[in-house]
C-alpha cells in the first residue's frame, strides 16, 4: 500500500519546475453590507470521481457527508463529458455550445487558431470564454470570492478576477490548501470570501494512467476523503453558515487501450483540420465543398465509430449546428464505440477515458450537499450539472439577468424554506 501511495503522490508532483504557488490578492475590496450577512458556499469539485466510487473505495466523510444532506443518483455531465467544457459550464450554468469552450482542443473557424487548454497563454485569454463565471457575478455585486485551481478562474472577465486567486499549480500539498482555506474563513467579515471553489484533480489522473478500478484510484479517493474530512471540520469550527456541495465534473471508464481506431482513410488531410482525441474527433472542412464526400466515404467506412454531421448531432447533447453558437464544433464529429477509442496521433490513450455520451453511466459524476440552506437526508433524482449555477446564485442571494441554462426550479426542493 506504502507504494501505491508513493505512485500516487508521484502522479499529482509532477513538471513542477516554475509552476506559480503565489497567492493573487485585490487589496481593495471589500465585502458590501448586505453582503457580509450572506451565508457562504464552498464548492468543491473531485475530478473524474464517477458517481460509486464513493461506497466502491468506502470514502467515510464523503458518504457521512452524503447521507446527512442532499445527495442526487448522480450528476449529469455536459457533452463532451471533459474536464475544461464541464467546469466552466458548472460555474456559467452553460452547456459547452453556448459557453464557447467545446473541449479541450478544438479549432475555431473564424480564427483559423485551435485551442489548446495545455497553452498557458490561450487558457487565461478571456476571449475563448463566454457566460459570466459565479465569482464575476459574486464580485460584480460586492460579494469577495476565492478561486482555489478551477479551470478558468484565471481568465480576466470584463476585467473581473476573484478577489483570491491561485493560479494552477500541483505543488502545493494538500494540508496546505485545507489551511488557505482556513484563514479565508478566518478573516473579518469586510475581507473574508462568500463563495470558495477549490478543484482537486488526484482521482482523475490517478483513474487515467490505471483506469478507474485500480488500486492508484482507490489511494486517490482515500486521499481526497481525508481532505473533505479535514475541511468539513474546519468549517464546523468556524461556527459560519456554510454550505458545503461536493460534485465532480464527469466519471470514468477503462477502455481497449491495444486496438485503438486511428484516423479514418477517408478524411484527407490536405482538405480537414483534426485535433487530436480519443472520446471525440472534430473534422474541421478547410473548404465546404470536401465535406458531402468525405461524410459519406466515412459512413462506408466506419466500423467502430458513428459518423455525425454538426446539423445531426444528437439534440440531448446540446452540440449541434443550431446550439454551436461559437461556431466551434466541427463541421463532422467522430464518436466511437466503447470501449474503443480513437489514437490518430500514436500516442497510446490512458487507460481510463472519459468525454462520452453523458447518458453511459461510467460517465455519471456525484452531487453531495450539506449546509445550513440544504435539507437533510435528502435524495434526489439526476439531474444535470448546469443546473448548479442557479442554485449557488439563488443561497448568496445574486442576482443574475443574463441567459443561462440551468434552471432555478430544478434544485429548489432541496433549499429549506425561508
Amino acid at each position: 500500500m506504502r507504494i501505491i501511495f508513493a505512485i500516487v503522490f508521484l502522479l499529482f508532483f509532477t513538471d513542477l519546475n516554475a509552476q506559480d504557488t503565489t497567492q493573487k490578492v485585490i487589496a481593495n475590496r471589500f465585502n458590501s453590507i448586505e453582503q457580509k450577512e450572506k451565508p457562504y458556499v464552498i464548492l468543491i469539485s473531485l475530478d473524474g470521481f464517477r458517481w460509486d466510487l464513493a461506497d466502491k473505495y468506502q470514502a467515510k466523510n464523503l458518504i457521512k457527508l452524503r447521507e446527512s444532506g442532499v445527495h442526487a443518483d448522480y450528476l449529469k455531465p455536459s457533452y463532451p463529458s471533459l474536464t475544461f467544457p464541464n467546469h466552466y459550464g458548472i460555474v456559467t450554468g452553460m452547456y459547452p455550445s453556448h459557453h464557447g469552450v467545446v473541449d479541450n482542443i478544438f479549432h475555431d473557424k473564424a480564427r483559423n487558431v485551435t485551442f489548446r487548454r495545455a497553452d498557458k497563454k490561450m487558457a487565461v485569454d478571456s476571449s475563448w470564454y463566454g457566460g459570466k463565471p459565479l465569482w464575476v457575478l459574486a464580485e460584480e455585486q460586492k460579494m469577495l470570492s476565492a478561486i482555489f485551481y478551477w479551470p478558468g478562474s484565471e481568465i480576466s472577465m470584463n476585467g473581473i478576477k476573484p478577489t483570491y486567486l491561485f493560479n494552477y499549480s500541483e505543488i502545493i500539498p494538500l494540508d496546505r490548501r485545507i489551511n488557505i482555506v482556513k484563514d479565508w474563513l478566518h478573516l473579518p467579515a469586510e475581507k473574508r470570501p462568500h463563495f470558495i471553489a477549490l478543484y482537486f484533480p488526484q482521482v482523475d489522473k490517478a483513474a487515467h494512467s490505471f483506469n478507474p478500478d485500480s488500486e492508484q484510484t482507490r489511494a486517490a479517493v482515500q486521499i481526497l476523503d481525508d481532505a473533505v474530512g479535514k475541511m468539513l471540520a474546519i468549517a464546523t469550527e468556524s461556527k459560519l453558515p456554510i454550505n458545503f456541495i461536493v460534485l465532480s465534473d464527469h466519471g470514468m471508464t477503462p477502455v481497449d487501450r491495444e486496438n485503438t481506431i486511428p484516423l479514418p482513410k477517408a478524411i484527407d488531410l490536405n482538405h480537414f483540420i483534426v485535433p487530436p482525441g480519443n472520446a471525440i474527433i472534430h473534422v474541421y472542412a478547410k473548404e465546404k465543398q470536401y465535406i458531402k464526400p468525405t461524410y459519406k466515404a466515412l459512413k462506408a467506412e466506419a466500423k467502430d465509430y458513428d459518423v455525425y454531421l454538426s446539423k445531426n448531432i444528437p439534440k440531448a447533447w446540446h452540440y449541434n449546428k443550431k446550439e454551436d453558437q461559437y461556431n466551434r464544433v466541427g463541421d463532422m464529429i467522430l464518436v466511437p464505440h466503447l470501449p474503443k477509442v480513437f489514437n490518430i496521433n500514436n500516442i497510446k490513450p490512458d487507460a481510463g477515458q472519459h468525454g462520452f455520451d453523458p447518458a453511459i453511466a461510467d460517465m455519471h459524476g456525484i452531487f453531495y450537499a450539506t449546509g445550513p440552506n440544504f435539507k437533510s437526508n435528502l435524495k434526489i433524482q439526476a439531474f444535470e450539472n448546469v443546473n448548479v449555477y442557479p442554485l449557488i446564485a439563488k443561497i448568496l442571494g445574486l442576482n443574475y439577468t443574463h441567459k443561462i441554462d440551468g434552471k432555478p426550479k430544478v434544485l429548489a426542493p432541496i433549499l429549506k424554506d425561508k
